[in-house]
């Protein structure tokens, strides 16, 4: 099996370190560290293995590492052909925020200008799940030839992604500044045309890494269960598409406010995380909303994020050193 050129670059780790062909488990008391320890001194190579990612999955393409902002710029083409020209009737989306209700009013947006916004996210989560659980098994000449910080093999596949993440949200951002979109106001005051740069829009600042730390976290317990059961691999390839409607992408997933016949269904969808990001996103750059505001969807994240880091710090620490015998 041919090795990535890049592993000539990885000499202070490789060289120096025998090749044994398995991957020695941490003392039981630094086990909580592995993956920090994996990480030490390792910077420069998680970007160079980032970059060649990239790369590698679009070898041989006219266009290469561009054909990864191609695929979500016509999936956007396609909604926006679909919601602002053929279902045009549908009308634009009514969203209630849960710390205001009712007596906050109802804010209306143009429908593509609310699904733009959380297509973006949705792109990076779609592919780090997916990616992030296919990883180890599709790098494991690092896992079974040569001496490698196995945990690493997750960062650099998720900075593989968060590359192209940035350069979409760069393009969205032009986008909404340049031309935008309807939106309406509680007032009943219409406004049109490009948002105006303004201070909310920093907190892509909190967000986004926060997005890069959960999926992470998660890809340390999801890509070596993977490695040991390719059902397990195929499950979250096949339930994606169901979790993409289950979450509030394309629909505003405070709409149940307030109704309460449908309200235990909006509290069970705070624990979904991909709704935190949507909103978030759309927190930045169209509610003009702190992140702090709905404090029950903060502390609700911020519990899963714990729960997801223990969660992968124990799965990876216990299947690590089983790695090499699977693949």
């Amino acid at each position: 099996m041919e090795v990535c050129p890049v592993i000539a670059e990885l000499s202070p780790i490789t060289h120096h370190i025998p090749v044994t062909g398995r991957i020695r488990s941490a003392p039981r008391e630094k086990t909580m560290f592995q993956i920090a320890k994996e990480h030490h001194h390792f910077g420069k190579q998680i970007l160079l293995l980032a970059k060649n990612e990239l790369i590698k999955k679009y070898k041989g393409a006219v266009i290469g590492p561009l054909w990864s902002v191609v695929k979500p710029l016509f999936t956007l083409f396609v909604y926006w052909f679909a919601f602002s020209i053929g279902l045009k009737g549908a009308g634009n989306v009514k969203v209630i925020f849960p710390e205001l209700g009712h007596a906050g009013g109802v804010f209306e947006y143009e429908r593509f200008l609310f699904m733009l916004v959380g297509f973006i996210p949705w792109f990076f989560i779609n592919e780090s799940i997916v990616q992030g659980a296919k990883s180890i098994r599709e790098n494991r000449q690092f896992v079974t030839k040569v001496s490698f910080p196995v945990s690493t093999i997750m960062t650099y596949t998720s900075v593989a992604r968060l590359y192209v993440h940035i350069f979409l949200t760069g393009l969205m951002y032009l986008y909404l500044v340049l031309i935008g979109g309807k939106m309406t106001l509680p007032s009943g005051e219409a406004l049109a045309g490009g948002i105006s740069p303004n201070i909310y829009n920093l907190q892509i600042l909190f967000y986004m890494p926060l997005m890069f730390i959960f999926f992470l976290a998660l890809s340390w317990s999801t890509a070596p269960m993977s490695a040991f059961s390719r059902d397990f691999e195929n499950m979250i390839v096949s339930v994606m598409s169901g979790i993409f409607w289950l979450s509030g992408i394309i629909y505003d997933s405070y709409l149940l406010t307030g109704n309460l016949k449908y309200d235990w269904i909006r509290k069970i969808m705070l624990f979904n995380p991909i709704n935190f990001f949507a909103n978030g996103y759309r927190n930045c750059f169209i509610y003009n909303r702190w992140f702090w505001e709905y404090k029950t969807e903060l502390y609700v994240f911020l519990a899963e994020l714990l729960f997801i880091i223990i969660l992968g710090i124990f799965n990876y620490n216990r299947l690590r050193k089983r790695l090499p015998d699977v693949l």
